[in-house]
């Protein structure tokens, strides 16, 4: 696991922060196509009256296409050293070693923000989150 200073967090964001875009972009479409998906499953259930298999068929090439990318964007994120935690908001950590106590902590910064600000411990989530410095 590689281990982040909030420098070297900061500095990763140059790399970090257009991967968070499109994969926030990206899952906005998967809820999209899911749910234009979900529009046609209830229409073939009641008896599939007027549909079109090649909407069906484009609908669920899109979805595969963007669930790969986005597994994609998470690999190349993980390959950076950095944890996504939420696709919807664009939220990830960078893991870190708590100064005083030792600890490892996680360095935590959502799509939005203009740095890494806030830091939590591993257990303790968003909602645990303090400001830096620690």
């Amino acid at each position: 696991m590689r281990f982040f200073t909030q420098e070297e967090a900061n500095a990763a964001l140059a790399l970090v922060r257009p991967l968070a875009e499109r994969l926030v972009r990206r899952r906005r479409e998967l809820v999209r196509v899911g749910s234009e998906l979900g529009a046609v499953r209830g229409k073939v259930a009641g008896n599939g009256g007027s549909l079109d298999p090649e909407h069906v068929s484009r609908l669920q090439s899109a979805a595969e296409r963007v669930s790969a990318e986005l597994a994609s964007l998470v690999e190349e994120l993980d390959t950076l050293g950095v944890q996504v935690k939420d696709l919807d908001r664009g939220l990830v950590d960078f893991p870190a070693v708590h100064p005083e106590s030792g600890e490892t902590v996680l360095l935590c910064w959502e799509l939005g923000e203009e740095a890494v600000a806030y830091w939590h411990g591993l257990e303790d989530g968003y909602a645990g989150r303090k400001p830096l410095p620690f």
